[in-house]
């Protein structure tokens, strides 16, 4: 079964429930789990549970994080995985320490481990195999992978302290709707954060439309080509950046025209262009769009995070929730 600490293997199963029918699971012996009402088995398969077919419209993710394994977790001092936590969620070590935490759309394991080292329990899903990557890279964690899709959660309603979804949801079929299934199986008083794509600003025009052709492509075609553009490109970037006057507009613009990551590290230059233009989906959004969604949700202190577009909301605590449905009970009352 999966290598977790004891207090995140009851809980897990305490929460697990069949995708299908919403029944209860059962572990079994082989690894995995059962379901107890339409008997469905959620087979495990290299140290991960399966709640998905195995090919999938994320399967550029599998790929991507397979060959990127441990690029963008934090290692000795480099901490750029904990400082787009932060500005991205807003949750700090108080927050998630003790806490059960879900985190939507884990990838190889980089948010999820700056959440298990600030104290929490985290159960991360992903629809790609790169579930397998996490559950790899966050071992000796408190912490478990399954690839599992944001439509079709295998869990209990109010089942989570904390929720997050960085960098995800704008990959799905349909943001809106895959952001509204996540707030129900969260806590009362519990607290979901997320960022998605800003289209605030228009620079991504031009990849959108490269899009067209390269989301179509192959993984390992893609990423062959970008192992060539992207130096090529940065290089272009450097060069003209050394000539006064003309050469930061020309760069400016050729970067417009062909837009690759400038990351300073090389590793991640090519990890980051390749997650632009490989995704079969990719929407952006504004604040208003967000917030709409985070208020019909019944969510409350929404905040704005310090990255656009970041927004953090809470779910009524319990007490509050009974206050406000005996307000509409005795509004309904006085209007017959």
């Amino acid at each position: 079964m999966i290598p977790v600490s004891s207090q995140l293997s009851d809980e897990l199963i305490s929460i697990l429930r069949c995708p299908s029918c919403h029944a209860s699971l059962e572990a079994m012996a082989e690894g995995g789990y059962r379901c107890s009402g339409c008997r469905h088995e959620y087979p495990e398969a290299r140290g991960v549970v399966r709640f998905v077919p195995a090919q999938n419209y994320a399967d550029n993710f599998g790929f991507q994080w397979h060959r990127y394994d441990r690029t963008q977790l934090d290692e000795g001092d480099v901490r750029s995985s904990e400082r787009n936590f932060k500005a991205r969620t807003g949750f700090t070590p108080e927050d998630l320490r003790g806490k059960l935490v879900l985190d939507v759309g884990c990838g190889m394991g980089r948010f999820a481990e700056v959440a298990t080292r600030y104290g929490a329990r985290v159960v991360g899903i992903d629809l790609s195999a790169a579930a397998e990557v996490a559950a790899r890279n966050l071992a000796q964690r408190d912490f478990v992978a399954l690839q599992a899709d944001v439509f079709q959660l295998p869990f209990a309603p109010e089942s989570f302290d904390y929720i997050y979804s960085l960098g995800v949801l704008h990959h799905t079929p349909d943001c809106e709707k895959a952001f509204k299934i996540l707030p129900q199986y969260l806590k009362p008083g519990g607290e979901i954060a997320i960022w998605v794509y800003s289209a605030y600003n228009k620079w991504y025009r031009f990849s959108d439309f490269y899009r067209r052709f390269t989301s179509k492509m192959s993984p390992k075609t893609l990423h062959g080509i970008l192992s060539v553009a992207v130096p090529f490109f940065n290089g272009v970037n450097s060069f003209l950046k050394k000539i006064p006057l003309i050469g930061r507009p020309l760069a400016g613009i050729i970067q417009h025209v062909f837009p690759v990551n400038l990351n300073p590290n090389k590793p991640m230059r090519v990890l980051d262009t390749f997650d632009w233009y490989s995704p079969t989906y990719q929407s952006k959004h504004t604040y208003e769009e967000v917030f709409r969604w985070f208020e019909s949700c019944g969510l409350v202190n929404l905040r704005v995070i310090q990255q656009s577009v970041s927004v953090r909301g809470q779910k009524l605590p319990l007490q509050d929730k009974e206050i406000r449905e005996r307000e509409v009970l005795s509004l309904g009352s006085a209007s017959r």
